[in-house]
């Protein structure tokens, strides 16, 4: 089994002549391979991370760094949408060890409170360490003398600390999209140190919560053995890995929405038609219940369409009134907890069906693919309850795509307590999802709800979705890296993306999970 490399297992990498000044990191490039045209070429890809990040790489004359989607392919560095974009290749068995092992099989799992069961592979590892290595070494090759690199997610913990080794002049940030777990179950990962100290390679390191930047620090006392004070942890110099002591900030710093393009597409008076052509072909009912989610046994799909079905069958909610829409993006579908859930969910939905809809309605409306560009947004306008009840999220951004969009401040948002959205949407209606009959009262609570106490709740959650968007986490998180490693800012580009790349991301509810296609990111 591999350990972190040796400063001296590293190659010596001296910065270009003229490298850039400002690197994102992440699993995958900002774009999907298009075979739309006469040529393959590549599109924009949909998705948080590209919306908050694009405009900053390109305003600083930036690089983005990651896979473009493609196995077993050389492709040569390009220039796309204004980026500078770096591939990093990966073969068929590094996807299969690395991403749909380790990352997905092992770290996605245990940092998701063992919903399912994490697997631990020690030949998962090894290919692990080898990709991030790659990544690490495409990066030191890359970055420009004291350029600011921000790496991130859970499939390059790594990468911090074999950049730190190789290139000490760089400043690091590292954004963790997903939850970090209690001390008691991180301490089950046979690799716990190394993950550790990957990461604590980073000058900050950034969570969606409040809990788990407490929780990394609380592992990091205990694993690492290191000083923490506040946010602050002193990392101790470590002549095998060629670093020098350093110290590293942890602390949370809430992903968010392009709010103001958001508003400007629920106000598009074609996207607004569209909306009621929706109810229309639903059947008119009194009230849409809306659901949008990546197929994954975190959501908590299950538990949400077992209480449609129960509240189906004691009559609280009325079927002929009533219709329930739930999307489901295809995700991750080679592996097998995937493949059981998409089962499971999919024999609820035609049990529900079977037992409560009639000729001319159906009670669950259920789509097994993602949605393009308006049709997002009119879902949301038609939708009069929305339900997020993820039993583990690090965020969830279709609860706040969704309050975004309600113009009018209607409609009702049911949101799980274990979302990161529900430290900032404190107004929605707030439930525990592993309890079925509180997450039935939170939904009949929704439809039951009155205009006036819509109103009286969506006003402030729009008002703070407002002040805090995609572009002020950015330049937060990047403002506080500068200041800790005492470098010049890299310059911000406040305006919004292209409302084509906006719409493009509407409904995927990761981060830097999927793309809209359900291939990895």
């Amino acid at each position: 089994m591999k350990r972190l490399h040796a400063a001296d297992q590293l190659p010596t990498i001296d910065p270009p002549a003229q490298g850039p000044e400002f690197l994102v990191v992440a699993n995958r490039l900002p774009i999907d391979r298009d075979d739309s045209g006469d040529e393959p070429g590549w599109k924009t890809a949909p998705g948080g991370l590209v919306t908050g990040l694009a405009p900053v790489v390109r305003r600083a004359s930036g690089a983005w760094i990651g896979w473009p989607g493609i196995t077993d392919t050389d492709v040569d560095p390009f220039e796309h949408d204004g980026m500078h974009l770096v591939p990093v290749r990966l073969s068929s068995d590094d996807f299969r060890m690395y991403y749909e092992g380790f990352s997905n099989g092992t770290l996605w799992p245990l940092f998701h409170d063992v919903i399912a069961p994490p697997a631990f592979h020690r030949t998962w590892w090894d290919k692990y360490l080898d990709v991030n290595t790659r990544f690490a070494i495409r990066t030191a090759e890359t970055a420009g003398r004291n350029a600011t690199v921000w790496v991130h997610d859970y499939q390059l913990f790594l990468v911090p600390q074999l950049l730190r080794s190789m290139r000490p002049d760089v400043s690091i940030g590292f954004f963790l999209h997903i939850p970090f777990p209690p001390v008691e179950l991180y301490s089950q990962l046979p690799w716990r140190s190394e993950i550790l100290r990957g990461v604590q390679g980073a000058d900050l390191i950034g969570f969606q919560r409040p809990t788990d930047a407490a929780n990394f620090r609380r592992c990091v006392r205990k694993h690492s053995g290191f000083i923490t004070k506040g946010d602050d942890i002193t990392v101790t110099a470590d002549p095998d890995l060629g670093t020098e002591e350093h110290t590293a900030r942890a602390a949370h710093y809430p992903i968010s929405v392009d709010t103001e393009a958001l508003i400007e597409l629920a106000g598009d008076p074609a996207i607004q038609a569209r909306a009621q052509d929706i109810r229309r072909e639903l059947g008119n009912p009194d009230i849409v219940i809306l659901g949008t989610d990546r197929m994954d046994y975190t959501k908590g799909l299950r538990h949400r369409l077992k209480a449609v079905h129960e509240l189906l069958r004691e009559g609280r909610l009325n079927k002929d009134k009533v219709t329930f829409v739930q999307i489901a993006t295809p995700s991750r579908e080679r592996l097998d907890h995937y493949k059981q859930i998409r089962t499971e969910v999919e024999l609820a939905v035609g049990h529900t069906n079977g037992e409560f809809s009639g000729l001319h309605n159906q009670v669950i409306h259920y789509f097994h693919h993602s949605f393009p560009r308006d049709e997002m947004t009119a879902f949301y306008l038609a939708a009069d309850v929305m339900l997020v009840t993820p039993l583990r999220d690090g965020m969830n951004l279709v609860a706040k795509e969704y309050a975004a969009c309600r113009t009018d401040d209607s409609g009702a948002l049911v949101l799980s307590e274990f979302a990161g959205a529900a430290d900032q949407l404190t107004q929605a209606v707030l439930i525990n999802p592993h309890d079925i009959t509180e997450l039935k009262d939170g939904i009949m609570r929704a439809v039951g709800m009155e205009v006036r106490e819509q109103r009286r709740r969506m006003r402030p959650m729009r008002r703070r979705l407002k002040d805090e968007t995609v572009h002020t986490w950015a330049g937060s998180f990047l403002s506080d890296l500068a200041s800790i490693a005492g470098t010049e800012p890299v310059p911000l580009e406040t305006a919004a993306i292209s409302l084509d790349a906006v719409r493009e991301g509407l409904g995927s509810d990761e981060v830097s999970g999927e793309h809209s296609d359900g291939s990895a990111r």
